[in-house]
């Protein structure tokens, strides 16, 4: 079973092509050749979540200032040009200059290579797609901006080129929800974790998502009229018992088989969570409350656990300890499509050469190698409260994770690592947990982690997806560290 998506995956993006208006005239037919070459383009967009403005040839500097206003009122998440023959930089240096949004240059040839024995200028123009781009590289850097990324290849039956479009069609997706998301803050801190301490301003100035400031008694509200046989309540039980196994507890005394009692705070707190995150508009969650003991507002807090999962799967990332550093990170994953489970580094396994990577809560559920599993929980390890605890692997195979740490200077950093996820036993502990192998061996590994300065949490995700995670902060002009595994 899979959780479908709340909401679907979507950015805007840009097609702005580039030639020599002086050509025209010279080359008959030439003009319309460029055109369908872009139009090859944006058919290839248009395959990928993302709505597409077409902004036409920019052939001379007096178009490139004429389209400038159109292209900023496109509220565009990713700008492409596409470099379908030569062109002078003056069709780009403005470009370069005022727009604040991600900018790739589009380098994909009709021919794999000319046929020289029969060439003609005609033919050398439709493939000079590359010419330009070391004049437009050196125009940015006197414009005071990075080098544009490249796409090369070729414009048709080219898996290499389209997995680059597909990359940057996701990097969008995560760039469109960022900049627009609302994401709630709710509670405070652990006392003793100083590295979950995130000023919300800096979260919008890095990322320009907005943080809502939200209280607890504004799920209460909800929570406090519902129980078990009202109809909605009923019915999120059912989805829980359809969607989770309830075995047996195994070795651990602190677990027992799902209660009818656990199963109804999840499913009561659930529908609350669901009401309370329609009326605020929220498209995430990072919280932490611990309430007075033996209180209904403890009882709801620390029941969260079913219903953030859920609600992670679905793409709305939810995540304890107040942590809205790794709740961004695991945003970043989902609309990537790699999952973004709240994870940690639990105990090193020196026979396997791996580590437990898991937590207690949440977990994007899609990720999972089997049906996962709900165990009732006597108590919350380092925390107050009892209830139902999500325990599954990680599918097998390769495996990301991104923490998004903070430097001295108040800056964000992205510290990034691949690995991959082993079949293994897991502690039966309600806990979701993989072992996870990274190179060049366990201790060296986690050597080279702790250098690079990361929180304690961070997202996990299924693939190898390090180089795109670096062009999403290189985007954000964020600093990030892939960890080398050599």
């Amino acid at each position: 079973m899979k959780i479908s998506r709340r909401k679907p995956l979507q950015a805007n993006v840009g097609v702005m092509g580039v030639g020599l208006d002086t050509y025209w005239a010279q080359f008959d037919g030439l003009y319309d050749v460029m055109l369908q070459k872009i139009r090859t383009f944006i058919d290839k967009l248009e395959t990928h979540p993302v709505t597409v403005a077409d902004f036409g040839i920019v052939d001379n500097a007096a178009k490139a200032y004429e389209v400038l206003p159109q292209i900023k009122a496109a509220d565009l998440d990713l700008l492409f040009i596409d470099m379908v023959t030569y062109a002078t930089s003056a069709t780009f240096g403005v470009i370069a200059r005022e727009l604040n949004i991600p900018i790739v240059l589009v380098v994909l040839q009709p021919l794999e290579a000319m046929d020289y024995a029969h060439a003609q200028t005609f033919m050398q123009l439709c493939n000079d797609d590359y010419c330009s781009v070391p004049e437009f590289a050196g125009v940015a850097v006197r414009m005071g901006r990075k080098v544009p990324p490249l796409i090369i290849g070729m414009r048709e039956n080219d898996p290499v080129a389209d997995a680059e479009i597909s990359e940057w069609c996701a990097i969008a997706n995560v760039l469109h929800d960022l900049k627009r998301a609302r994401i709630g803050h709710m509670g405070h801190v652990l006392e003793a974790m100083l590295d979950m301490q995130t000023d919300p301003t800096a979260v919008t100035a890095a990322f320009g998502c907005h943080v809502v400031q939200c209280e607890p008694d504004e799920i209460m509200k909800y929570f406090a009229t519902l129980d078990d046989s009202q109809p909605a309540v009923a019915a999120m039980a059912q989805r829980i018992l359809e969607f989770f196994d309830t075995p047996d507890p195994v070795s651990d005394p602190l677990t027992k088989k799902l209660t009818l009692e656990d199963l109804g705070k999840a499913a009561c707190a659930t529908v609350a969570l669901e009401k309370f995150i329609a009326e605020k508009k929220l498209d995430g969650l990072a919280y932490y409350y611990e309430a007075q003991p033996d209180s209904l507002m403890r009882t709801l807090v620390t029941n969260f656990i079913v219903g953030n999962s859920l609600l992670t799967a679905a793409g709305f990332p939810m995540c304890g300890e107040f942590d809205i550093k790794t709740c961004i990170a695991m945003m970043i994953f989902d609309r990537l499509g790699i999952g973004g489970s709240f994870a940690e580094f639990h105990p090193i396994d020196f026979v396997r050469g791996t580590i437990l990577v898991g937590h207690d809560g949440p977990h994007h559920l899609n990720i999972a190698e089997n049906k996962p599993v709900i165990r009732s929980l006597s108590k919350y390890h380092g925390k107050p409260g009892t209830g139902a605890g999500v325990e599954f692997n990680i599918k097998v195979g390769p495996i990301t994770i991104l923490s998004i740490g903070v430097k001295a200077d108040g800056k964000f950093k992205f510290v990034i690592a691949e690995g991959e996820s082993l079949a293994g036993p897991i502690p039966p502990t309600g806990n979701t947990n993989t072992h996870g192998k990274f190179l060049p061996d366990i201790r060296t590994f986690l050597k080279r982690w702790s250098a690079a300065g990361p929180t304690h949490h961070f997202a996990l995700g299924i693939g190898h997806h390090a180089e795109t995670l670096k062009k999403i902060a290189e985007c954000l002009g964020i600093e990030s560290e892939i960890v080398s595994p050599q």
